[in-house]
């Protein structure tokens, strides 16, 4: 062969891939070796590769899967920046409450000390009838969510000849996250008859007692607000004669100024 190709080994030390990285991009159709030796079956690469080659390695240093990498290379190189930088606010975003997590196993080692936990409330909540939509969701959709559900339930109401300006409240059934979705629901309380409408249901809401923390400015958005679940939590831990018992919610607006509260219910 000419100084223009390379055999593997000499080709990888250049473009920092290994030979183990190098056969098995070329089984991927990544890389293609330029030219195989059919009687020794030596593998040559050309000059000209080791720009794809040296992207490659940096892409996988990023930690991306070699299918995201099969796509990435073939974009234009703005294109792939573009994108890069998306993926990277993400991984920023992943960061910030993977960090957010640590600390509350931290505060939860802890035993919950939290200057939060003075500010833990109790009220009774009167019996009312809720009008409600239902719907699987990850972090990411939530707020799309909350936002379509409250805006379908006060026009309905408003159809109805009905209040629409009450409070909203945003109850958890399940666990919601990147990973996976949770069951949430959004709800209105109403006075009158009023009857089920497509993806709306209608509910008696017994009278209860909740404990809720007004969310300080700080902490109103996801993973911050992770620590307001885990005040009133602690909260309970600490008393001996009260529990919870459902799902936790989040009611808007909340008191005393707050964007909303965090509310938990109590046990009767």
């Amino acid at each position: 062969m000419t100084e223009s190709y390379f055999l593997a080994g000499r080709f990888g030390a250049a473009t920092r891939l290994s030979p183990k990285a190098l056969r098995l991009y070329a089984e991927q159709g990544l890389l293609v070796p330029a030219h195989v030796d059919p009687s020794t079956g030596y593998r040559y690469y050309a000059a000209e590769q080791a720009g794809r080659a040296r992207l490659i390695a940096r892409l996988r240093q990023l930690g991306l899967p070699i299918a995201r990498i099969a796509r990435l290379i073939e974009l234009q190189p703005e294109v792939r920046l573009t994108e890069l930088r998306a993926w990277l606010a993400v991984q920023a975003k992943r960061l910030e409450e993977q960090s957010e997590l640590v600390e509350a196993i931290a505060r939860q080692s802890n035993g919950g000390d939290d200057p939060l936990l003075r500010d833990v409330r109790i009220r009774d909540v009167a019996p009312s009838k809720v009008v409600y939509r239902q719907g699987h969701v990850t972090v990411d959709a939530l707020e799309a969510f909350t936002e379509s559900a409250e805006a379908e339930i006060r026009s309905y109401l408003a159809q109805c000849g009905m209040d629409d300006g009450g409070p909203m409240t945003l109850h958890f059934h399940e666990p919601v996250n990147h990973d996976g979705r949770g069951l949430v629901e959004v709800a209105m309380g109403y006075i009158g008859s009023l009857e089920p409408s497509g993806d709306l249901r209608i509910r008696l809401q017994p009278a209860a007692r909740e404990a809720y923390l007004p969310v300080p400015e700080p902490f109103e958005t996801f993973p911050a607000v992770l620590r307001i679940y885990d005040a009133i939590e602690a909260w309970f831990d600490q008393s001996d004669d009260l529990s919870c018992f459902g799902s936790p919610y989040e009611i808007y607006p909340g008191s005393g100024g707050a964007r909303f509260d965090v509310a938990y219910p109590l046990v009767p």
